[in-house]
């Protein structure tokens, strides 16, 4: 399990509503998509990996996804 937590880059706070879609390198693996709940969070069931995390359509990080990553938007 993966979970991405959402702060906004202007105020610091949690976004909610706010969809995150994360795509991992390598073959066979893809992606998968989610919408922030009220903490910012969203939880994937995916195994840890190398990948890209975007938050509504934008990049916010690259490198290996394990646990809680925690992006900015």
């Amino acid at each position: 399990m993966i979970t991405v937590q959402v702060y906004s880059r202007s105020t610091g706070k949690p976004l909610s509503g706010k969809r995150v879609y994360v795509y991992f390198s390598g073959l066979l693996r893809g992606g998968l998509e989610g919408y922030t709940d009220r903490n910012g969070e969203v939880h994937l069931n995916a195994d840890p990996g190398d990948g890209e995390v975007y938050v509504s359509g934008s990049k916010v990080h690259t490198g290996y996804l394990c646990g809680k990553v925690v992006v900015y938007s």
